[in-house]
C-alpha cells in the first residue's frame, strides 16, 4: 500500500500559485461563473468535533462510515452561483443534512483512507481544481453511469485504466478551498456524485425510487468484479452538447479528446463542474440508462462494512 499523504497532499496546497488564483476564482467568479455564495447559514454545516477526531485518524462510528452530508433534492437556481448556505435544502429522508448547492454523499473519514471503485470502471479523468472540489477522479461505469471523487489527496490509477470493483483507485483526504476556510471545522471526507444520463442524481432512494445501491440504502463494500456495460455514445448529440458550451477554449479542449467514450464523459464533467459554461443540457447517450443498482460502497471492506447516519 502505498505511504501515507503528507499535509500538502491532503489540502491540495500545490502548486501555490495556482492555488491562489483558484481561490480568487472562487470569490470573483469570471464573465460565465457567478460568484460563490456563503453566509452565517453556512456556518450550520460544519462538524468541528468530528473534524477533529478524522484529523487525529480515529474513527468515531468504528467500522460505519458517517455520512456528512447528503445531496440536495431542492437545489437553489445554478445561475446565481455555487452556494454553500443552508437556505433550501431537503434530502432523501426529507430532512436537512445537506447545502444549497450540494450534489453529491460526503464520507467523513481520516485523510489517507483508501476509496475504492464502487463497480466496475474506465477510468476517465484526473483533475486538480481548488476552488470546486480539490483532486477529483472520474470513473465511467458503462451504460449512462458514472461516479466522481473529490477532495483526494493522491490518486492511484491512470486515465484509460480499467479497474475492478473494490480496486483501490484513491487516498481520501481534504483538498479544496472549503477545508482551509474552514479552519479545521469542516471534517475530511470524500465528496462522491452519482452522475446518471450526464446529470447528478442522488445514490440514495427516496420513497418509491429505486436505489443506485446493490443494498438499497445501506450500501456496503462488495465483492470484486469486472463487469463492464458498453458505453453507447451518439455522435450527434455529444455535438450538441459540445455546441452548447460559451466558453470556446472550453470546447476546444474537448473537441481535441480523441476518443468518443473520454470526450463524452469528459463534457459531462465539465457541464456538472461548470454548468454556466454550457446553454443548455443535452445527454449524449444513444439510450436513457435506468435507474437500477450498481453500485457499492467505495471503501475497503477492510476500513469500513457499513454507513452511519445521523
Amino acid at each position: 500500500m502505498a505511504d501515507r499523504p503528507s499535509l500538502i497532499e491532503v489540502l491540495g496546497l500545490s502548486p501555490w500559485r495556482q492555488r491562489l488564483r483558484e481561490t480568487v476564482f472562487a470569490v470573483r467568479g469570471d464573465a460565465l461563473t457567478p460568484p460563490s455564495r456563503f453566509d452565517h447559514t453556512s456556518l450550520r454545516i460544519l462538524q468541528p468535533r468530528l473534524a477533529a477526531a478524522l484529523w487525529r485518524g480515529q474513527r468515531p462510528f468504528g467500522r460505519a462510515v458517517p455520512i456528512y452530508n447528503l445531496f440536495n433534492r431542492t437545489p437553489t437556481p445554478i445561475v446565481d452561483g455555487w452556494s454553500v448556505r443552508k437556505t433550501q435544502v431537503r434530502d432523501y429522508r426529507g430532512g436537512t443534512l445537506t447545502y444549497d448547492s450540494h450534489n453529491g454523499t460526503d464520507f467523513a473519514t481520516a485523510p489517507g483512507t483508501v476509496i475504492v471503485a464502487p463497480a466496475a470502471a474506465r477510468v476517465i479523468l484526473v483533475v486538480s481544481e481548488f476552488h470546486r472540489g480539490g483532486l477529483k477522479l472520474l470513473l465511467d461505469h458503462g451504460d449512462g453511469l458514472a461516479t466522481s471523487c473529490a477532495h483526494l489527496a493522491r490518486v492511484l490509477v491512470e486515465p484509460g485504466q480499467v479497474v475492478a470493483r473494490g480496486e483501490p483507485i484513491a487516498l481520501s483526504g481534504a483538498s479544496g478551498l472549503n477545508f482551509v476556510a474552514a479552519l479545521g471545522a469542516d471534517p475530511p471526507h470524500l465528496h462522491f456524485n452519482t452522475w446518471l444520463d450526464g446529470v447528478p442524481v442522488d445514490p440514495f432512494a427516496a420513497p418509491g425510487e429505486v436505489s443506485l445501491w446493490r443494498r438499497a440504502n445501506d450500501p456496503a463494500p462488495g465483492a470484486a468484479d469486472r463487469d463492464l456495460p458498453p458505453t453507447a455514445i451518439d455522435d450527434a448529440r455529444l455535438e450538441a452538447q459540445l455546441a452548447a458550451c460559451k466558453d470556446p477554449a472550453l470546447a476546444a479542449r474537448l473537441r481535441a479528446i480523441p476518443d468518443i467514450g473520454a470526450r463524452a464523459l469528459a463534457t459531462i464533467f465539465a457541464r456538472n463542474y461548470q454548468p454556466m459554461r454550457f446553454a443548455e443540457h443535452v445527454s449524449p447517450y444513444a439510450t436513457r440508462p435506468a435507474r437500477v443498482p450498481r453500485l457499492d460502497l467505495p471503501f475497503a471492506a477492510t476500513d469500513y462494512d457499513r454507513i452511519h447516519l445521523p
